[in-house]
């Protein structure tokens, strides 16, 4: 029995429910993690010791020392540790482009405006600790921040393996703490006496993590809310056994991941099923993912396929050649051609597995080197610069009815040569009004 369903586009329900995953809240865990965050915000961390005992079994010192880092890391098989080592050197290597770069602009004489960029002094790293330890979450989150300057990057994980520690060491970590789930969010939101208060919290996370990171979101930056991991795959001529493979490869993260593959070939996608059919395991998360989230989407052109494509907005797409790459303007990570595995991107590619779900990515990529600056903007006038924009200021804001504004440039300038503007208010005043 074929474990993908497939769908002709011209079923707008079915296709919406492959392509429109709703990014769903559970009150009952909300309410649960606003208790969480609650304790450990007020009572530090005697509540987050106690969380830590009972919802991640620790019996251990909450914070992992530079030796046990050391120790642990020597156990790891030595392959592994070359492979972090590469993947770490082409992640860095990408990062370090993605930094913003400093500039000056002189806008008019006498006016200029800079462009400063100053890193974040303290983030926090989240790395999952469920089935499997996932040392390429801390790599992908950790170098960046390292590659923009931070000051100290402090790693949380409810259970790091020795292949965390070693990864650990390798990205620069500060720090690395014993913890997991909705309390480690809140002590790094809000700092205890053990662990550090930072200034942006990124990583993957389940569904208590996700919502501890909203719920802080309005007190501390994070990356985004992210959602169970997405593939959509957009071919008409791709290899079934390949395409096949890359489904089912996405579909082992998590039963909520989603899996889809796009085509206007018709035999491709009885292919590709009957290729899932027979490659998918028997057991675990990637069976039971498909049959909930996987499906194929017929569709009767090319062009329609790509237009289904940018509107889902996926985590990750996979796309047959350049002349499909062209079209593409909404995902969080584009892999171009057979030979770019999108697995190969949760690697060693360089490129960032930290990425954004359930349509995000209509307004924003990965993470990146950026997510982990400040960007501010300075500014320099002289007298001869005021007076030659000294004219538009007052008048805009005596149009806005901002007229104290208006003084703040005429109490410099006296009345600035140029046409007086007889738009707007010239004598009300909005108390309430802020201009930031």
């Amino acid at each position: 029995m074929a474990q993908l369903k497939i769908v002709e586009s011209s079923n707008r329900r079915a296709v919406d429910a492959l392509l429109s995953p709703e990014r769903t809240r559970d009150a009952a865990t909300d309410a649960r993690v606003a208790k969480i965050v609650a304790d450990v915000r007020r009572k530090g961390d005697r509540a987050l010791l106690q969380y830590a005992k009972t919802l991640d079994r620790l019996n251990e010192p909450m914070e992992v020392s530079r030796t046990e880092m050391r120790q642990a890391a020597a156990q790891v098989p030595a392959d592994v540790r070359a492979a972090i080592r590469a993947a770490a050197r082409n992640i860095r290597t990408v990062a370090a482009r993605q930094v913003p770069r400093s500039w000056s602009v002189r806008v008019t004489s006498g006016v200029s405006v800079e462009q400063r960029v100053v890193p974040l002094d303290c983030v926090g790293c989240y790395v999952p600790g469920g089935r499997y330890p996932l040392p390429s979450s801390l790599l992908m989150t950790a170098i960046p921040a390292v590659a923009a300057g931070v000051g100290e990057v402090v790693a949380v994980c409810p259970r790091p393996e020795p292949v965390v520690m070693a990864a650990a060491l390798e990205a620069g970590v500060s720090r690395l703490f014993r913890l997991g789930g909705a309390h480690a969010i809140a002590a790094l939101a809000y700092g205890t006496a053990s662990v550090p208060r930072v200034d942006k919290i990124v990583g993957p996370g389940n569904r208590w993590v996700a919502s501890a990171k909203a719920l802080v979101a309005t007190d501390c930056g994070i990356d985004f809310y992210a959602g169970p991991s997405e593939i959509l795959l957009v071919s008409a001529k791709g290899d079934p056994a390949w395409i096949a493979a890359d489904l089912i490869a996405q579909a082992e993260h998590d039963p909520d991941a989603r899996a889809v593959l796009i085509t206007p070939n018709r035999r491709l996608a009885k292919h590709v099923a009957a290729q899932v059919s027979a490659l998918v395991p028997p057991d675990g998360p990637a069976r039971l993912s498909l049959r909930r989230h996987g499906g194929i989407i017929v569709t009767r052109s090319t062009a329609e396929a790509m237009a289904l494509a940018n509107a889902a907005a996926p985590e990750h797409m996979v796309v047959d050649d350049e002349a499909m790459a062209s079209q593409v303007r909404c995902v969080g990570s584009l892999f171009v051609g057979e030979w770019s595995a999108q697995v190969a991107g949760d690697y060693a590619i360089g490129s960032n597995h930290v990425l954004p779900t359930a349509g995000a990515a209509r307004v924003r990529g990965g993470l990146s080197a950026a997510d982990f600056v400040r960007q501010i903007t300075v500014q320099r006038v002289t007298r001869d610069g005021l007076s030659r924009i000294g004219r538009s200021v007052i008048d805009l804001a005596r149009a806005e009815g901002l007229n104290a504004h208006a003084e703040s440039i005429v109490v410099r300038l006296g009345n600035p040569a140029g046409p007086q503007s007889t738009a707007g208010p010239k004598n009300r005043t909005r108390p309430t009004q802020s201009r930031s």
